[in-house]
């Protein structure tokens, strides 16, 4: 998917604002405000890998780094020749391969304009789940009382402006009234999330827009822990040879045994 200069330095600027509302709701109980989606994530799959980089670095790493994973490494655990790594993934003419994902942005400016560093996104999922982010990079919906003209019902009142709305579109939340009670027994309304209704449409179909969604997602989560499929996939082997050696045992202990009464 391409977007024009403009739009993506404005939505890069903005993804720092997202990695520090998501920091920010730290402390907050996971999915308040609104159940988590699944974001049914496939590190096995390497096409949503190599769209999710394209997703991060057209969209994340104009504000925020991966210091601990390596342009090199992306290019050999997800199949992509150098050729295509520098023309699609290195927009720095400066930048090495064995470099790790710098920002594009000075520590300096980044402090100034947003009052702190944006947050390095390299263990992001691992510090707040995968299903978190997809969940709230879908949960935004408009509401005027808010300085950016959107809330988000994963993270109510974050500072983050709806950076993806161009995609996605606008979409307006509908809640309904619950009567609760507390533990003393007293009965109390209170406002619950039931449905998104679509307004401004976007660029992108619904379908679509979960998959750009799922892909970013999913190479946040690769990043985290880059051996991950590989160590999934050695662990069943592992389990295998267990089952097999405890096969063998079995036997070895009936012949050891077969002599006596």
């Amino acid at each position: 998917m391409r977007t024009d200069r403009r739009t993506r330095a404005a939505l890069s600027r903005c993804g720092t604002v997202l990695l520090l509302a998501l920091i920010s709701g730290a402390a907050l109980a996971e999915g308040e405000g609104g159940a988590l989606q699944a974001a049914n994530n496939d590190i096995e799959n390497t096409a949503s890998l190599q769209r999710g980089a394209r997703n991060f670095v057209n969209y994340c790493s104009g504000c925020h780094s991966a210091q601990y994973v390596r342009y090199n490494r992306i290019a050999a655990d997800l199949n992509i020749p150098e050729p295509a790594l520098r023309a699609s993934l290195m927009f720095n003419p400066a930048a090495k391969v064995p470099d790790t994902l710098h920002s594009a942005m000075p520590a300096a400016d980044a402090t100034n304009w947003f009052g702190a560093a944006p947050p390095d996104l390299s263990l992001m999922s691992r510090a707040r789940g995968s299903d978190y982010i997809y969940s709230f990079l879908k949960g935004f919906y408009l509401d005027p009382s808010r300085p950016t003209g959107v809330n988000n019902i994963v993270l109510k009142g974050t500072a983050m402006p709806d950076v993806l709305a161009n995609l996605r579109g606008e979409q307006k939340a509908v809640f309904r009234k619950v009567t609760k009670h507390t533990d003393e027994g007293k009965e109390y309304q209170e406002e619950e999330f039931d449905k998104f209704e679509v307004g401004e449409p976007g660029t992108v179909s619904a379908k679509e827009f979960d998959g750009f969604v799922r892909d970013t997602v999913n190479f946040l989560q690769y990043m985290g822990e880059p051996v991950q499929a590989k160590r999934q996939a050695l662990g069943v082997w592992v389990v295998l040879f267990l089952l097999l050696f405890t096969l063998f045992a079995y036997l070895l202990y009936k012949d050891y045994w077969r002599d006596v009464d």
